[in-house]
């Protein structure tokens, strides 16, 4: 292969941490890289579609081809390319970061990982609730009682419920469903790590299985299911005000969720 169309490896995606420790000592702020390309576009190839920089093949950060297995998706991850100015902002790039996720991180441990989103569901957000105010009971009510329905009546797992934030045990037979649950959407096909990471980051950023399922499912749309997963946050910002720096947080985690759940809906047919 020349090199000019040899793959791009997009280690600027690596963590610090996770870096090359004289690299990383020599540089460690790590300035943002110039945008080195023209074009980004994605293009057929065997085993699905590639991101192709100035006809550069992208690779993940562990030297893996960056293939995405729709077309739709690929021209989304080529877009994340395409939308980058004078810098690269990796930061930004939230379907490319959870790309390189599934496939250099979530596909080797796929049986932890989902061990970990059914682990949520033992302390799931939607099944802790606020014996007041009665504005606070009502809106976790309104948001979240859906979902314990959801949880019930599609996936088979009766959830119980408990006021304030003393532990309840969930039943065996709910967690067992939860898994059969996750299982059964990750599936054990090309595309099941990248279902799984979705589902995890989900998971992770609502603090509940079920909402994140829920999303995955397509039982609810994105964007309900972040407002639902952000109850308590939003009634605390309405009773004492929000200041920059707490929405400036919201809303970079909720680009993340609306990035996972693209990933997810690009995955589930």
């Amino acid at each position: 292969m020349s090199k000019e169309k040899a793959g791009f490896d997009a280690d600027f995606f690596v963590p610090a941490s996770e870096r090359d420790p004289v690299k990383a000592a020599r540089d460690p702020a790590r300035p943002l890289p110039k945008r080195f390309y023209k074009e980004a576009v994605a293009a057929p190839v065997e085993g699905g579609y590639a991101i192709l920089l100035d006809g550069r093949p992208v690779n993940t950060p562990a030297k893996r081809a960056l293939r995405a297995p729709s077309q739709a998706l690929a021209e989304a991850l080529a877009a994340e390319w395409a939308g980058q100015g004078e810098t690269i902002d990796p930061a930004a790039m939230f379907l490319t970061k959870l790309m390189n996720t599934a496939l250099d991180g979530v596909a080797e441990h796929m049986r932890e990982v989902e061990a970990e989103v059914v682990k949520y569901g033992a302390s799931d957000l939607i099944c802790y609730r606020a014996g007041e105010p009665e504005s606070l009971v009502a809106a976790q009510s309104a948001a979240w009682d859906p979902y314990v329905v959801f949880a019930r009546d599609r996936l088979g797992a009766k959830l119980a419920l408990a006021e304030g934030v003393v532990f309840v045990e969930q039943p065996h037979a709910a967690l067992d469903a939860l898994a059969r649950a996750v299982r059964a959407h990750v599936g054990d096909d090309a595309g099941a790590s990248l279902r799984l990471a979705a589902l995890n980051v989900m998971t992770t950023l609502s603090g509940s299985a079920v909402i994140a399922l829920a999303t995955a499912l397509r039982e609810i749309d994105a964007d309900a299911a972040w407002g639902a997963a952000n109850v308590d946050e939003d009634w605390q910002m309405r009773a004492w005000g929000a200041d920059a720096e707490a929405l400036a947080r919201q809303a970079a985690r909720k680009r993340e969720w609306l990035a996972a759940a693209a990933l997810s809906r690009h995955m589930t047919t």
